[in-house]
C-alpha cells in the first residue's frame, strides 16, 4: 500500500511540479478517505456538479481519470462527455458512501510524504512541509482544498470515484 502511494506521489510531483504542501496532503487525504464528503443531499450534490461542469473547458486530449491509489481515481470533468455527467455524479455519491479511511493509516501516509519530500521530489522542502503539517495537525487533520497556485496553474475539476466505476482511462 505504501509503495503504491510512493508511486502516486512521484507521478503527481512530475505532472504538477508546482504542488504545494496542501496539494500533496489533499492527494493523500483523498487516497485514504476518498472524496471526503458526507453527502446529505444527493440532488444538491448533482446540481453542484452540473454547475461546475458548465464552467470547465472540455478537452478530449485529457485523460478521463488519474489514479490516486487505494482503489480510487480523480475523474477529470474536462474529459467527461455531457451525456455521462449524471452517471459520474451517481458514481461519486456511491464512492463517497462506500469508501472509509482510518486516521492512523493516514498519518502513516503523511510519513511517506515526509520521506519523499526529504528526497527532494517536490518544489517545497521538508522544513516547509513540517511547518504546514504542524498547523494541519493543530486543525485536526481536516479535508483541505487545493492551493491557489495549483488552482491557477492546473485548473483542477474532478470527482473522486472508485476505480471499478471509472471505466477506461481514455
Amino acid at each position: 500500500m505504501m509503495e503504491e502511494l510512493e508511486g502516486i506521489l512521484r507521478e503527481h510531483a512530475k505532472r504538477y511540479p508546482c504542488m504545494e504542501p496542501m496539494d500533496s496532503v489533499k492527494l493523500i487525504y483523498q487516497n485514504e478517505f476518498g472524496g471526503g464528503h458526507l453527502i446529505r443531499d444527493e440532488e444538491a450534490c448533482l446540481n453542484y456538479l452540473r454547475r461546475e461542469y458548465e464552467t470547465v473547458g472540455k478537452d478530449g486530449t485529457e485523460p478521463r481519470w488519474e489514479a490516486i491509489g487505494n482503489g480510487l481515481v480523480r475523474m477529470n470533468l474536462a474529459a467527461v462527455p455531457a451525456e455521462e455527467l449524471e452517471g459520474l455524479g451517481r458514481d461519486f455519491i456511491r464512492s463517497a458512501a462506500s469508501h472509509q479511511g482510518r486516521l492512523e493509516i493516514f498519518l502513516g501516509k503523511l510519513e511517506v510524504l515526509r520521506k519523499l519530500t526529504g528526497e527532494g521530489i517536490f518544489a517545497f522542502g521538508l522544513e516547509t512541509l513540517d511547518l504546514y503539517l504542524e498547523e494541519y495537525r493543530k486543525a485536526g487533520y481536516p479535508m483541505v482544498s487545493h492551493s491557489q497556485t495549483y488552482r491557477d496553474l492546473y485548473r483542477p475539476a474532478y470527482r473522486v470515484v472508485l476505480l471499478d466505476l471509472a471505466g477506461p482511462k481514455t
